[in-house]
């Protein structure tokens, strides 16, 4: 069972938000290695803010989260560039450089932590584009992809320092649902080929059945996590009435 696994991924009582507006309150979950683990809830509960603690751009009002080992919040300048080489992060827009070609918004990574030479980073980055299904596609423009195609490189992006952990804010959004699962095609295979932990927000029903192995259920009036395991069981087994209405899209909490 998963729960006998040591996790990648630590949360413990963490308490965020910003100012005095309290976001998340005094939650706490594990994720294990190799698992794709989504979060998901209503607008405005937190999933985006809980992402961007778990990635270190925000300091937590309370609590402490421990990626591989290391408190990213009392972690020193050593440890932080280390973790930095442990995860990727794809952001929702895909928020590649428009005036790059595709291989050189890949190079950047590599050549901000290695001290390959041109020829191998470029090797690098077209093995990590073909991991994609984007063999080929190095020296387009941004403007010349599609938007399951950009949603892809910003992945091949993510992997460029093989890392354990890979951040995916909001994949599917934008997309058509025949683009939306083959990307979703994508995540599986890299998680269970490279044994790549995922962790991803979303609210896309269709994304959450075809990739998750668990999920995390945030609630914007508790302020908590009200729901926790596979999408099958909060679908079926679980009776809070916000679970029920989002797993089985119900408008009102009255039908």
């Amino acid at each position: 069972m998963a729960e006998k696994r040591t996790p990648i991924i630590e949360v413990r009582n963490l308490t965020a938000g910003y100012q005095d507006n309290i976001v998340l309150d005094d939650i706490s979950f594990d994720v294990f290695a190799g698992e794709v683990f989504v979060i998901l809830g209503g607008s405005g509960c937190g999933k985006s803010t809980l992402l961007k603690h778990m990635i270190g751009l925000y300091e937590p009002m309370a609590g402490e989260i421990t990626i591989d080992g290391i408190n990213i919040v009392s972690a020193n300048s050593k440890q932080k560039r280390q973790l930095l080489q442990k995860f990727g992060v794809t952001y929702q827009s895909g928020a590649l450089f428009g005036s790059m070609t595709v291989r050189e918004n890949l190079r950047l990574v590599l050549q901000e932590f290695t001290t390959l030479p041109l020829n191998i980073i470029d090797t690098v980055c077209d093995m990590k584009l073909k991991l994609v299904g984007l063999e080929g596609c190095g020296e387009l423009m941004p403007a010349e992809l599609s938007g399951g195609m950009v949603k892809r490189v910003a992945i091949a992006r993510a992997m460029t320092l093989d890392p354990d952990i890979i951040f995916l804010d909001e994949p599917s959004a934008g997309l058509d649902p025949i683009t939306s699962a083959q990307l979703d095609e994508s995540i599986i295979d890299l998680s269970r080929s490279l044994n790549i932990t995922f962790v991803i927000v979303t609210h896309e029903l269709a994304s959450i059945f075809a990739v998750a192995d668990r999920v995390i259920m945030l609630d914007k009036n508790t302020k908590k996590i009200i729901a926790h395991g596979s999408p099958a069981e909060l679908k079926q087994s679980n009776d809070n009435a916000f679970v029920q209405q989002f797993f089985h899209r119900k408008p009102s909490l009255e039908q």
